[in-house]
């Protein structure tokens, strides 16, 4: 099967109550493990790369990956952009084989996102590629991604409508209450989404597949691996793994996963060289790296996506 769209994914989430994972890839393990979880539960999938990552591995490599996972699965896949900066890095993703790419144009004004989205937009459909654009800022960090505590915003519902139709996004992306990297909210707090702005956008949108970005859910298993085998993570609180379910069954199609893949590898990891500090073979240890990563997507595909058996 050939590397596809997110078109006919999204067409049948939204009429069916589900989301679709998008996952960040960095690696052949980390590919490996997201596929491998898909094939077992016959999901659709969606694998995002980002800026940091194409740095890191360069996008030819992550490419022959990715095209591989495409052969040993049949799964319909998806490759996005996540986060694309500018017109140059959607451009170079499209021109080199991605099927999706989100052009962030949420740093600028509206009227300047609207015109750097319209510019993406134009060039991916003469392509053959789907875009996704972005209303309101997320606070945290990711790779080169960082809005500061206290400067993230809400989407505004009343501009929903004007940006889809000036720019021709496919899919859009919306602040709620989600924000990006592990640490979201304080023990003791209460995790709450605007759920009220969704049902807003929905309205004003209608059938238009809506995404949220930062919706780690961050186990505190995970969090208390890492700590007890050396490492120095604060506690925090993830997005209620319940209130993204609920998304899923509303105008949410896409669900952004990766902080909680960078977990359970990294505590695998911690985990194995404590029990064998002797091993020196990256098989040793990539290899139970490789089954928490999707041992974890499973989880995710079942419990809060809903996409189990929809390929």
């Amino acid at each position: 099967m050939p590397l596809v769209t997110s078109t006919e994914m999204f067409k049948k989430a939204y009429e069916g109550g589900y989301a679709i994972g998008a996952f960040n890839v960095n690696n052949m393990e980390i590919v490996q493990g997201i596929t491998e979880a898909a094939k077992l539960e016959n999901a659709p999938l969606i694998l995002q790369v980002s800026a940091g990552a194409r740095k890191y591995a360069k996008h030819v490599y992550l490419m022959k990956l990715i095209e591989a996972a495409v052969a040993d699965t049949d799964l319909p896949i998806c490759v996005h952009l996540d986060h694309g900066a500018d017109f140059e890095t959607c451009k170079s993703c499209i021109d080199g084989g991605f099927t999706s790419v989100m052009i962030d144009g949420s740093h600028y004004d509206f009227a300047k996102n609207i015109e750097v989205t319209r510019e993406v937009v134009k060039y991916a459909h003469d392509h053959g590629v789907v875009v996704e654009g972005e209303l309101g800022k997320l606070e945290g960090v990711e790779d080169e991604v960082k809005v500061a505590a206290g400067e993230g915003s809400y989407t505004d519902p009343d501009q929903v409508q004007e940006f889809v139709e000036k720019t021709g996004v496919d899919s859009l992306a919306i602040a709620i209450g989600t924000s990006h990297g592990a640490y979201k909210f304080k023990p003791g707090t209460k995790p709450q989404l605007r759920f009220d702005i969704l049902e807003e956008v929905e309205r004003r949108l209608p059938g238009f597949p809506i995404v949220l970005h930062g919706a780690s859910s961050v186990p505190q298993e995970f969090v208390a691996k890492v700590n007890k085998f050396g490492g120095k993570m604060p506690d925090a609180i993830g997005v209620p793994e319940e209130m993204l379910r609920q998304a899923a069954t509303m105008a949410v199609c896409k669900i952004n996963i990766d902080s909680d893949l960078r977990l359970a590898m990294t505590s695998s990891v911690r985990e194995h060289f404590t029990e064998h500090p002797d091993h020196f073979d990256p098989r040793q240890y990539l290899t139970p790296a490789r089954d928490a990563i999707r041992a974890m997507v499973r989880h995710k595909i079942v419990n809060v996506l809903g996409c189990n058996g929809k390929a």
